[in-house]
């Protein structure tokens, strides 16, 4: 994996610092708007209920919404475009070393070329564009809406971060299983596409054939490993929920929280549902992509180095 981050840095360390910083300033204001529904509840079950108290705070609300939106919409800009220019330049290398092996009548593979240069540059170049940001984004989410939490009701706090430590272990451990999974994928696929490009095709046949099924069976046990890790995940959420309108309704039957707390408590776990559900499928990206990145690099030969600069 560092591997991987080291060659992306490399190529993009400028922009992808800008993007850390939109990151940053994402996450510091996602749980600003939970603020803002508590006082509003609050303030609507008060005495001295007041309209413009409630039209002001509601327009608070509505500000720190558009900025935070604005901000993820350039932020979404800036990290497309960058995966789009890596897409390129992933490509544009591809093409270099081609040339090379058509120049040193080395032995190339075409279909595993081919393969490379449409598909998995694409998937490669897109992950780059946010390998930095979207996790900044999310995790600093998590610690803002999570320690929003705690600081106004440690218990509901703790409830929170409970729904998040499992998860963590269930993806690590399933993730493992699949990764493998995700290799067989690849080399099944590229030793298919190279007998696509054979002269005796259809002498070929059976065994691409052939080929295509492992890659169904492949796909299948990921299915398995994925779905049923998703459903645990799913479990954990659900009974977080419960956990914190339990709790939350003890509270406040005891007299020691109030209403808007438990409301934007309960909100609180829908936020943190996202980043923590993108969290897992950005790290089974990451470990997919990693692989596929290292795969790639046996396309470039002993001295991958070489290729580095072609339009850096």
């Amino acid at each position: 994996m560092f591997r991987l981050y080291k060659a992306i840095w490399r190529a993009s360390s400028a922009r992808q610092i800008i993007l850390i910083i939109l990151s940053i300033a994402v996450a510091a204001l996602a749980a600003v708007p939970l603020e803002f529904q508590r006082d509003i509840i609050n303030h609507l079950t008060s005495d001295d209920v007041s309209v413009d108290r409630m039209i002001l705070l509601g327009a608070g609300m509505m500000v720190v919404i558009l900025l935070s939106l604005g901000l993820k919409w350039l932020l979404g800009y800036r990290a497309g475009t960058l995966g789009e220019d890596m897409i390129r330049l992933i490509r544009q290398r591809l093409l270099v070393r081609s040339a090379d092996l058509d120049e040193t009548g080395e032995t190339m593979r075409k279909g595993t070329m081919t393969t490379a240069i449409s598909a998995e540059a694409e998937e490669l170049g897109k992950f780059a564009g946010g390998a930095f940001s979207d996790p900044v984004v999310q995790i600093g989410t998590l610690i803002s809406v999570i320690g929003y939490i705690s600081s106004t009701q440690p218990g509901l706090g703790l409830i929170a971060f409970s729904m998040v430590a499992p998860q963590i272990i269930i993806v690590l451990v399933s993730q493992r299983k699949v990764n493998v999974f995700v290799a067989e994928r690849v080399r099944i696929l590229r030793r298919a596409t190279d007998s696509l490009t054979a002269e005796k095709i259809d002498a070929a046949a059976h065994e691409i054939e052939a080929e295509f099924d492992k890659i169904y069976e492949t796909r299948r046990k990921m299915f398995i490993w994925k779905l049923s890790a998703k459903f645990l995940l799913s479990v954990i959420n659900g009974a977080g929920t419960v956990g914190v309108l339990m709790l939350g309704g003890w509270l406040v039957l005891q007299g020691r929280t109030d209403v808007g707390t438990v409301v934007a408590a309960t909100s609180g776990l829908s936020r943190i549902q996202g980043p923590t559900a993108f969290l897992i499928a950005y790290y089974r990206q990451v470990s997919a992509n990693r692989i596929k990145f290292e795969l790639m690099l046996e396309l470039f030969g002993p001295n991958p180095e070489k290729y580095r600069r072609v339009k850096e």
